[in-house]
C-alpha cells in the first residue's frame, strides 16, 4: 500500500485494489474513510481538518444524527413548554429521523439538509412546515456546535422555501355586533365578547379563572393558559412572555355579560357530573374546554349569523384592528394584546391604518405651516379676501 502525506492534511493511502483511504486523528484517535479516487481523499481530509479547527470531535464522529437528537430532546425536557417539546418530539420522529437519522452526526452535510427540505416541499409539505422543521433541526445542532460535537452547523447553509403572508381576516365593527347578535343567551356569548373586545387568544380565554378577576376594579390578570398535551391531557403553563402576563381592564359591559354567565355557570355546577376547577369558561361539566369544540361553536355562530367564515384567532385580529382604528394608541393595544413591544404590533397591524396617514399628513402641514402661508391659502379659496 503506497503511503502520501501532505502537510496537515492527514494520510492518504493507494491501496492494492487501486482505491484510495483516507485517515485524520481526532483528539489522539484515528478516523478512515475509502474514496474511489486520491482527489477524494484529498477533499475529504481537507473538510475534516477544517472541521477539527473549528470543534469537531471524536463523540460526533461515532454518533449518527438520530442517536443525538433523541439525546436532545432529553436535554431540553426541562427548558422548553411542554407542548414546544412534543412539536418537537414529532418532528424529529416523523421527518428528521427516518430521512437523516443514520447519517453520523459529523458527516452531516448542508446539501442533504437542503435535499429533505426539497423533498418536504415536493411531498407537499408548506412552507411553512418546512421553516418548521428547519428551526427544530437548526436549533438542535446549534447545541451540538456550542457543545464541540461538530465543527459547524450545516442547517445554516440552506436555502429554506420564503413564507407568503396571508392576507389577514378581520371582521368590521358592524360584523362583529352582528356575532355578538347571534350569540345572545349563547353559553359562550361573554367569552366572545371578551375576545373581542380585548384580543386575547383562545388558550387565554379558556386557562382564565374566576379569581383572576377584580370585580372590584374591573380588571382582568392573565396567567395562565390551556394547553391539551397527547398522553398527558390539559396543561395549564403560563405565558411565554413577560408581556403575556397582563393586565387588562374590561368595560362595564363586559363586566355585566361576565356576572350573568357567573349566575348561568352556578345553575350547571350543581349537576352531580359537574367537576369544579374555578374555571370562567370550562366545559359544562366544569373541565377545561376542548378547542377543537369551541372552534366548531364559533363557525356555526358566524354562519347563522351570516358573517364570512374566519378562524377564532381572527378575533384577536379584530380586537387589534378595531382598537388602531379608532385611535387607541398604540402602546394601549400592544399591552392589551400582550406584545412584547409596541413594534411587534405595528409590524403585524400596520397596514391596517392607511388612513391615519392622511391624518398624520393634514396634522403636520397645520403644525409647521407659516401663519401667513395659512392666510395666503385661506384668501386664494376666497374670491372676495383682498
Amino acid at each position: 500500500m503506497a503511503k502520501r502525506r501532505g502537510n496537515l492534511e492527514g494520510s492518504i493511502y493507494e491501496r492494492s485494489n487501486g482505491r484510495w483511504l483516507a485517515q485524520v486523528r481526532i483528539q489522539g484517535k484515528r478516523i478512515s474513510k475509502n474514496f474511489e479516487t486520491q482527489k477524494e481523499c484529498r477533499n475529504w481530509v481537507k473538510q475534516m481538518q477544517a472541521q477539527i479547527e473549528t470543534g469537531l470531535s471524536w463523540e460526533s464522529v461515532k454518533l449518527t444524527l438520530g442517536e443525538y437528537l433523541n439525546r436532545w430532546l432529553k436535554d431540553i425536557e426541562g427548558s422548553v413548554r411542554p407542548k414546544t417539546r412534543f412539536q418537537y418530539i414529532g418532528i424529529v420522529n416523523n421527518h428528521l429521523i427516518p430521512q437523516l437519522g443514520k447519517i453520523k452526526l459529523g458527516d452531516l452535510q448542508p446539501h442533504q439538509v437542503q435535499q429533505l427540505y426539497n423533498s418536504l416541499r415536493e411531498q407537499g409539505h408548506s412552507q411553512r412546515n418546512v421553516q418548521l422543521i428547519h428551526s427544530v433541526l437548526h436549533r438542535a445542532l446549534k447545541v451540538a456546535s456550542k457543545q464541540g460535537l461538530i465543527g459547524r452547523n450545516p442547517a445554516s447553509a440552506v436555502a429554506l422555501p420564503k413564507i407568503s403572508t396571508k392576507e389577514m381576516k378581520v371582521l368590521d365593527d358592524n360584523q362583529a355586533r352582528q356575532m355578538m347578535i347571534a350569540a345572545a343567551g349563547h353559553r359562550y356569548e361573554a367569552l366572545l365578547h371578551l375576545a373581542v373586545t380585548t384580543g386575547m387568544r383562545m388558550g387565554e380565554l379558556l386557562g382564565l379563572k374566576w379569581t383572576d378577576l377584580d370585580w372590584a376594579s374591573g380588571i382582568l390578570t392573565v396567567h395562565r393558559q390551556v394547553q391539551r398535551l397527547p398522553g398527558k391531557g390539559f396543561v395549564f403553563p403560563e405565558p411565554k412572555t413577560k408581556a403575556g402576563r397582563r393586565m387588562i381592564e374590561l368595560g362595564p359591559n363586559t363586566i355585566r355579560l361576565l356576572g350573568e354567565h357567573r349566575n348561568q355557570q352556578e345553575l350547571e355546577s350543581k349537576r352531580p357530573s359537574w367537576q369544579e376547577n374555578g374555571l370562567i369558561f370550562p366545559s359544562n361539566k366544569g373541565t377545561p374546554a376542548d378547542q377543537r369544540n369551541l372552534n366548531r361553536i364559533f363557525k356555526e355562530l358566524l354562519k347563522h349569523a351570516g358573517l364570512p367564515e374566519i378562524r377564532f384567532h381572527d378575533l384577536r385580529h379584530t380586537a387589534a384592528t378595531l382598537m388602531l382604528l379608532n385611535g387607541i394608541p398604540l402602546m394601549v393595544v400592544s399591552r392589551r394584546l400582550g406584545h412584547s413591544k409596541p413594534s411587534v404590533t405595528l409590524d403585524i397591524y400596520g397596514h391596517y391604518l392607511p388612513g391615519m396617514q392622511k391624518e398624520a399628513a393634514t396634522l403636520m402641514d397645520e403644525l409647521v405651516t407659516p401663519i401667513s402661508a395659512k392666510w395666503q391659502q385661506i384668501g386664494s379659496s376666497n374670491p372676495k379676501v383682498r
